[in-house]
């Protein structure tokens, strides 16, 4: 750090030096090695400065925005901890990791926990044991340590929109009197959508290099599980879609189809249709969103991805678990590989969100709705559109990496002292076709390539340093790149 304010401090002496000079240098000399010296001075800024410099410029509104979102429909309370206190306080000892698609026990929680850990991976399960879940919420949020927040999906997203005057936003889901209490003023909530009791979620953190046994955490993330009823049958689902006729809004997301795994077979396959039904009845001139969740059933992943939901809903947003999940569940592009090493590598995620949009998304002979994907991991994301249905994605691309950065970190703007650039500098666009190869400029640090009739708008995320709370991350960087957004009228 100390090298590189020398490095300033002696570049401004030259610069000032060159302008006593200057009278007795030809004009073109005099061009020639300021424009020099000040190139060497921005790259003497360190990269995460000159990200944030670039982001700025990147980053305006849209000529035509949004003035009423609709949200829903999963909602609840989170009480966050640390998962490792609280494994402590409820007397378990680490053990082997070990994956459980339902959390029946103790033991399935603590084995999962493990497993996720190790990995640093977020996960989401359900609690199938109504009085063991109750116990184990008592404790959590009882524990001097927990913090209750506003939480699902839909309420994150509500709630983080809300954040802008301008909007207004209408909240469909099961919301409790705590709940209620948490929401920003801006939030409208239907009567129809108030119930007695708040539906709790519990979010276990743990940081980067965090250790719990022979367990160490290679990055900081959280595992969530619950047993919420409500939110698992889509209770509010009907409530949400009858309400949009009096709210007119300009935009609908969509969140909380993840909850059903905890339904049985038969119950979650009629429920999807159901909400296949609902959701078939808002109006077409309405974009929709929709935010996918950590999910285990694969069967359940394809329904929804073919003849169900996509074909409905005009974006998405998911992260490198869902992406990988989801070309596993429909054998896509790279559907071997068992899980992700470190960094998702480019060009194999770039693969599977084109090869979605090409199989799922609208074509002219597809009677599909979705043009719109937008990726997010830990330490970049990438926005994908088909060409002519959305605009300002370089904007919104830039304002989701931004928002990862000022939320992980709690600060109102990007603390570079606070922050890494973790993104791969280099990197190639696909592993299917004959690639590009990009080299990452700080400077320009919004990339944009094409294939076939699909735009990719890639940017790094400056990567808090010690995270301050990771929980609805996904959901602020989904509602930040759709503020930014502009659907093109067809």
């Amino acid at each position: 750090m100390w090298q590189r304010s020398v490095c300033v401090g002696l570049l401004a002496l030259a610069l000032g030096y060159l302008c006593v000079l200057g009278p007795e240098l030809p004009p073109a000399a005099l061009r020639q090695l300021s424009a020099s010296l000040l190139g060497t001075l921005r790259r003497a800024r360190s990269l995460e400065a000159r990200t944030v410099a670039a982001w700025q410029a990147a980053i305006v509104r849209p000529a035509r925005g949004w003035a009423r979102v609709a949200v829903g429909v999963n909602a609840c309370v989170d009480v966050v901890l640390s998962g490792v206190k609280l494994l402590e306080a409820l007397g378990l000892e680490p053990s082997d990791g070990k994956n459980h698609a339902v959390l029946n026990s103790r033991q399935d929680l603590r084995e999962a926990f493990s497993h996720f850990m190790e990995r640093g991976a977020a996960a989401e399960r359900f609690f199938s044991d109504a009085e063991a879940f109750q116990d184990i919420a008592q404790t959590a949020s009882e524990h001097p340590a927990a913090q209750l927040y506003v939480g699902g999906n839909a309420a994150l997203i509500g709630q983080k929109l809300a954040t802008n005057p301008d909007l207004k936003i209408l909240l469909c889901g099961p919301v409790g009197p705590k709940l209620h209490e948490l929401l920003d003023d801006n939030v409208v909530v239907p009567p129809e959508s108030m119930q007695e009791r708040d539906e709790f979620h519990l979010i276990l953190e743990y940081q980067a290099g965090e250790q719990w046994g022979r367990v160490r955490a290679p990055a900081a993330n959280r595992f969530i599980f619950s047993h919420d009823l409500s939110n698992g049958a889509l209770n509010m689902l009907e409530v949400f879609v009858s309400s949009l006729d009096e709210f007119q809004p300009d935009l609908v997301v969509l969140s909380g189809l993840h909850m059903m795994e905890g339904q049985s077979k038969e119950m979650r396959q009629r429920r999807l249709m159901e909400a296949v039904a609902s959701i078939s009845d808002i109006p077409t001139d309405i974009p929709i969103h929709l935010e996918l969740a950590s999910m285990t059933d694969q069967d359940f992943m394809s329904n929804i991805m073919h003849q169900q939901v996509f074909p409905l809903v005009n974006s998405i947003g998911l992260n490198e678990q869902e992406l990988l999940f989801l070309t596993q569940s429909a054998s896509g592009p790279h559907a071997s590989l068992a899980s992700w090493s470190g960094i998702p590598d480019v060009g194999v995620v770039s693969d599977i969100l084109f090869w979605i949009l090409k199989e799922h998304g609208k074509t002219a002979e597809r009677a599909s709705d979705l043009t719109r994907i937008h990726f997010h991991t830990l330490a970049y994301h990438i926005l994908v559109t088909v060409d002519g249905h959305w605009g300002n994605q370089a904007a919104a691309v830039a304002a989701g990496a931004r928002a990862a950065g000022t939320q992980a970190c709690a600060t109102d703007t990007i603390d570079t002292s606070k922050v890494f650039l973790k993104a791969p500098l280099e990197f190639v666009t696909s592993h299917t076709e004959a690639p590009s190869k990009i080299s990452l400029n700080p400077d320009e640090p919004v990339v944009h390539w094409h294939r076939e009739g699909i735009s990719f708008h890639f940017t790094p995320v400056l990567v808090c340093k010690d995270p301050v709370r990771t929980v609805g991350l996904g959901d602020a960087i989904s509602a930040e790149g759709l503020l930014y957004s502009e659907v093109y009228p067809q």
